[in-house]
């Protein structure tokens, strides 16, 4: 049974569905039937088979094109965007076509952001393949390219018109797709869903062998928990900013990185142990909370090895973040109940100490 998840208000809401199988021609109809054209974009990771299969879905009368860019973080850019634009240009691609991206979160971002630009908005679809992409970056409007000063740096609000979440994608992933997927839906236990972090105390072998039923459940929890944060602040303009918990370190992590091998969730697991161990330095939390948070990682079989970076390293990178306000850095602490919530209210020269806590 497909489990239907409502995100944003108004005219420009969308339904998230979740199943084992949720692409479906009836799924893709639904949105697809007054488009004469729809642009694919995909990556050459995806397997050919899912490709397909999307075509076969949808209308025969609707003339279909397909983009590939290279995989990997370093796609996101300026150059793929410009090749995808001008593609739907020399197409003659109008309003009432449409874009589908069929990938994980870096497909999902570039075909936001180009929908959201081409013709001042054109509409768009979220097929995502990965863990990851389908329990954040697909859903809530959040679209971007990266630029060297530093990621998603450029790029609009802008709400797809339907999310397609299909759980059988999960049996292709390999190992680190999937424990990056891992990354954002722990994060999700930090900022008020007791149910994920339960399954992950409780389940973790089940949730590491990845069984379906458990897999749903995770996903479904994770995407309400952001939509009814998303619904409530749809700009980033208060609450939303504590779904970038553990982003700001992260983020500094992936660009010390240059976008090269290390995954997104990954990174945010490393940014989430080092703001729970500044938090605690803040005295906001205590000394076992954090000891905790790396014990359900590592039974997760997660990596928790953030020490194999130095702060100095980092430093640089953290003005560049989006929380900067007034040039003043702002973080997503936990409070004692374990919760995110963002504040300029910190002494700085904890985050060089937390990097030497265990």
């Amino acid at each position: 049974m497909a489990k239907i998840i409502h995100v944003g208000e108004g005219s420009t809401s969308y339904k998230v569905i979740v199943s084992s199988n949720s692409l479906t021609k009836s799924n893709l109809k639904a949105v697809t039937r007054s488009s004469k054209k729809v642009l694919i974009i995909t990556d050459d990771g995806i397997p050919k088979s899912y490709l397909k299969n999307l075509k076969d879905k949808l209308s025969e009368d609707i003339k279909i094109y397909v983009h590939k860019i290279p995989k990997g973080e370093t796609s996101k850019s300026f150059t793929e965007y410009v090749k995808i634009v001008e593609k739907l240009a020399t197409q003659k691609f109008d309003r009432s076509d449409l874009l589908i991206a069929l990938g994980g979160g870096m497909v999902g971002d570039i075909t936001g952001f180009s929908a959201s630009t081409y013709l001042r908005g054109i509409g768009f679809i979220q097929i995502p393949t990965s863990l990851l992409a389908q329990v954040d970056s697909s859903v809530g409007g959040k679209t971007a390219i990266n630029i060297e000063q530093g990621k998603n740096l450029v790029g609009a609000f802008y709400n797809p018109k339907l999310v397609l979440v299909s759980t059988s994608f999960l049996e292709t992933l390999t190992n680190d797709e999937f424990n990056s997927g891992l990354g954002e839906i722990f994060k999700y236990s930090y900022l008020g869903n007791k149910k994920i972090r339960s399954i992950l105390k409780n389940k973790a072998s089940k949730v590491t062998e990845r069984e379906p039923k458990v897999m749903e459940d995770l996903i479904v929890e994770s995407i309400k928990t952001k939509s009814k944060i998303v619904t409530e602040d749809e700009k980033e303009n208060g609450i939303r900013a504590i779904l970038n918990l553990g982003h700001t370190f992260g983020h500094a992590i992936e660009a010390k990185c240059g976008y090269k091998n290390i995954p997104h969730g990954q990174a945010v697991i490393y940014g989430m142990q080092i703001i729970a161990r500044i938090s605690f330095l803040e005295g906001l939390i205590e000394k076992i909370n954090y000891i905790e948070m790396d014990q359900i990682l590592n039974s997760l079989n997660l990596d928790t090895n953030f020490q194999k970076f130095r702060y100095a390293e980092l430093r640089p990178y953290l003005m560049n973040d989006k929380k900067v306000s007034g040039g003043k850095l702002n973080l997503i602490l936990l409070n004692s109940g374990l919760t995110g919530y963002k504040t300029d209210k910190f002494d700085p020269s904890n985050f060089s100490k937390a990097f030497k806590l265990n």
